[in-house]
């Protein structure tokens, strides 16, 4: 699978959960006051200069759209949702 045009394919962080010393497992959640996620990319259009495969950005997490690949899912996004590049 490859990027084509302004698009990068991403796998976004995994959301993890905490357990507490009492054995209860917490969730960690969305925080609505942050609006940039994590993420790795996973390809990018020959197009886009200074970013490459296995990267990891920030992007804005309202931008791009799901898709399935193999029983695997990606988000595709446009080069300017990223905001950081690590």
């Amino acid at each position: 699978m490859k990027a084509i045009g302004n698009n990068i394919i991403i796998t976004p962080e995994k959301v993890t959960s905490e357990k507490t010393k009492g054995g209860l497992l917490l969730v960690k959640k969305d925080r609505e006051d942050i609006r940039y996620t994590k993420a790795e990319v996973n390809s990018v259009s020959e197009d886009i200069k200074g970013l490459k495969q296995g990267d990891q950005i920030y992007y804005d997490r309202h931008a791009g759209h799901i898709i399935e690949f193999d029983k695997e899912q990606f988000t595709v996004i446009k080069i300017q949702d990223v905001v950081v590049v690590l």
